[in-house]
Parts: structure tokens; C-alpha cells; sequence
């Protein structure tokens, strides 16, 4: 049996409301030293810290716009089917990444089924093209579909109308039926090349004819880095072009239908691949998806440090300063631990005032980035805000004032008390 002295439970109020009692002091004379401006170098720590957590929210902000944008998706789709890895014992093949194979005869199966409203394969690559007028090609991302019958999907901001459906060049797998030639631009390709309706691009590879614009889409494909060329040609020709007719391959499956169904069957069409649902399908580039977490850390850590170096010192010399006025505190009674507590709280409210100016400024910051951007790149949003940054940026700030805490308070204890009230 545990027994619990009403003595210590006294003991323990007391000090909380005694720490309480100096944590306000603290948070006191901060604000009273920054409504006087009597303190240059509490104004210096502090925008220190506001210059470095405007910085981080602007970078994580921009990081943030990275990791959202760029989706390769379908308004009419409601699945995708995707490869989650380059397993050897599965269907999908490895060309730049996992894959799928014997797309066509899968998307005939499907296409059979009533509940399916329609089914395509996604091809993606990078294909190098020559346009006329030009004597070096321009890289275009081609997105390789089979054209619905019963549906115009628009995969990749671009309307597959203009494509005859189908797709003709398969021709049951031997690769031998007529060549269509058929293109649709989004209005990034369409100025890269300097292309219209009518124009003929000529890849530098694997194509047995030339390509013929049908229509200029007006969208564009948006991501972090600026609009993406695209060019939606049929799976088969751009599988001729880029040598994946062998294992009839395709990066990923659209399905479009209206019943949930479905999903249990889709996860049953491949080995190793995930079943994903309409909220877009991240573009398949690993350096891409790597640079937005790059980007955070290396924020995160370079405030920290900024914010760290700014206000130690700053606070340091602040403590020098004042040195009389805790030399006063002493002689009045205040022990070593009470004074350390003062100036904790001193130091992380520098911080924290620091830390919601930094995250005004970075909201600010955020909106001139996105309209520069939109100015200059064409680009609709580079930075996004988010409302949690406002919440990272104040807790990086509080962290910033713990972690610059302990050099202050040393100086503060290698004062003399009667050296410093003499003084």
C-alpha cells in the first residue's frame, strides 16, 4: 500500500505554480523590451529566427507543391491498376520500371465485362521528336492509350476524341496493321514544337511512319516544376516506337466503371500490383519523388541551425547586457535554478515571436513565389499552402528556443553577484 503525504503533494503545486510564476516574468519582460525597442539585439535574435522559419515554410511549401502535383490520371476513371514492384516471378517486365505485360488481351477481358464501362492501358515515355522548321528534336512525354469506343476519357489533361477508337497498329499482336500516325498535343507540346493541327513530327526512333497532329488540346499538365509537354498517341504505335512490343507493355491500367465491385476483380488481374482508387497516380519518376522529402529535411535543418546560432548568441549577449539585473534577482533570494527557469522562458519566447512572424512572412512568401511563378513559368502553382506548415513553423521555433536555452543560462552563472551590482 502506497501512502501519499499531503506534504509533498504541497511541495509539488508549489513549485509548479513557482515555475508557472517565473515563466510569466520572463514572458513579461521579453514583451516589455520589445514594445520599447530598448533591446536592438533581442530585435536582431528575433529575426533571426523569423528569417529562418520564412525561409523553411517557403522551401517545405514548395516541397509540398512537388509532391502533390504531377498525377497522370483520367476525370472518368475510377481505377487504376499499377505495379507495386520489379518482382521476377511476376507478368510485369522491367524496362525503366515495373511494368505491365499483355496489356491488350487484359484490356479486351475487361472490356467484356458489363460492369466496365471502359478499360485502357497507359504506356509512358520519353520520346525525342523532330518537327519541322527545327534541326534538333524536342522531348516529349507520350502517353500511350487504346482509344475507348464507347467513351472519350481524357487521360493527362488531353481529350482522346481526335483518336479513332481502338487501336489499329496491335493488329492481334502481330504489329502489322496500319499505321494511324495520330497525335494529340496538350498546349505545352503544341509550343514546344511549334506545332497545329495538321503538323508532321517525325520520331527519331522505332516509328515506320510519321505522326500527324489531329487537335491541340488547350490544358496543360501541371506539375511542381512547370507545364509538361504531352503527347497522347495509340499503346501500339507508341509501344513500336519504344520497343515494348514484345511484352505488350503498359505502366499502369485505367478502368472506368460505377461499380465498387469491380476493385475485387481488378486486384486479381496481376501478381504484385496495387489496386489504387480516384486520387490520382504519382508520376513514375523515383528522383522526383525523392526531391520534396530532400527539400523538407534540408530545410528543416538549416532553420534549425540558423534559428539556433542566432538566438544562443544573441540571447547571450542580451544576458551580459542584463547581467545587474539578475545580479539584483540573486541578492533577492532567487537560486540558481529559479534564475535558469527566467531565462528559458526569455529565450523561448524570443523564439516563439520569432517563429509566428517567420510563418506571417512565409505566407506572404508563398503568395509572391506562386505569382512570380504564374509570371514568369507559366506555372499555376508552384508553392501550396498548407495550414499545419503554421503550426510546424511556431514548433520549430519553440525547439529553436529549448535547444538555445543552455548557453545563456552558463552565462549566467558565471556572474558574480557582487561584481556585477558594484559594476
Amino acid at each position: 500500500m502506497v501512502v501519499v503525504s499531503p506534504m509533498r503533494d504541497a511541495d509539488r503545486g508549489s513549485r509548479v505554480r513557482r515555475v508557472l510564476a517565473l515563466a510569466g516574468l520572463g514572458i513579461r519582460r521579453t514583451l516589455g523590451k520589445t514594445r520599447s525597442g530598448s533591446s536592438r539585439r533581442l530585435l536582431l535574435s528575433l529575426s533571426g529566427v523569423a528569417v529562418a522559419i520564412m525561409v523553411m515554410v517557403l522551401i517545405s511549401s514548395i516541397a509540398l507543391g512537388l509532391a502533390s502535383q504531377g498525377a497522370v490520371q483520367s476525370d472518368d476513371v475510377d481505377y487504376w491498376v499499377v505495379p507495386e514492384g520489379g518482382s521476377l516471378d511476376t507478368i510485369a517486365v522491367s524496362t525503366a520500371g515495373p511494368q505491365l505485360g499483355a496489356t491488350h488481351n487484359l484490356t479486351r477481358r475487361l472490356q467484356r465485362d458489363d460492369r466496365v464501362e471502359y478499360a485502357t492501358p497507359v504506356l509512358l515515355q520519353v520520346v525525342p521528336v523532330v518537327a519541322p522548321g527545327r534541326d534538333s528534336p524536342a522531348y516529349i512525354l507520350f502517353v500511350g492509350v487504346i482509344a475507348p469506343e464507347t467513351a472519350t476519357p481524357t487521360v493527362a489533361g488531353v481529350s482522346t476524341a481526335s483518336l479513332d477508337p481502338g487501336d489499329p497498329h496491335y493488329a492481334n499482336g502481330s504489329y502489322a496493321g496500319p499505321w494511324t500516325g495520330e497525335v494529340v498535343l496538350n498546349a505545352g507540346a503544341a509550343d514546344l514544337l511549334n506545332a497545329s493541327p495538321g503538323s508532321e513530327l517525325t520520331p527519331t526512333r522505332g516509328a515506320p511512319g510519321p505522326l500527324r497532329v489531329r487537335t491541340v488540346s488547350e490544358t496543360d499538365f501541371q506539375t511542381g516544376i512547370g507545364t509538361t509537354p504531352i503527347a497522347v498517341v495509340h499503346l501500339s504505335e507508341l509501344q513500336a516506337m519504344t520497343g515494348a512490343t514484345d511484352s505488350d507493355a503498359a505502366d499502369q491500367l485505367l478502368v472506368s466503371t460505377n461499380d465498387p465491385a469491380v476493385e475485387d476483380s481488378l486486384a486479381t488481374l496481376y501478381p504484385n500490383t496495387v489496386v489504387t482508387t480516384r486520387t490520382g497516380i504519382a508520376a513514375r519518376d523515383a528522383s522526383l519523388s525523392s526531391l520534396p522529402f530532400a527539400m523538407g529535411v534540408a530545410a528543416f535543418i538549416i532553420a534549425t541551425l540558423v534559428g539556433l546560432l542566432f538566438t544562443a548568441t544573441m540571447t547571450g549577449l542580451e544576458m551580459t547586457h542584463d547581467r545587474t539585473t539578475f545580479a539584483t534577482l540573486a541578492a533577492l533570494g532567487y537560486s540558481e535554478w529559479s534564475l535558469a527557469v527566467l531565462v528559458v522562458a526569455e529565450t523561448v519566447t524570443i523564439a516563439v515571436l520569432g517563429g509566428v512572424v517567420g510563418v506571417v512572412l512565409g505566407a506572404v512568401g508563398i503568395v509572391v513565389t506562386n505569382a512570380l511563378a504564374a509570371a514568369t513559368l507559366g506555372v499555376g502553382s508552384l508553392a501550396v499552402f498548407a495550414p499545419p506548415l503554421l503550426v510546424y513553423g511556431v514548433g520549430v521555433a519553440l525547439l529553436i528556443g529549448v535547444l538555445s536555452a543552455p548557453y545563456p543560462i552558463w552565462l549566467s552563472r558565471r556572474s558574480d553577484v557582487l561584481e556585477a551590482l558594484q559594476g
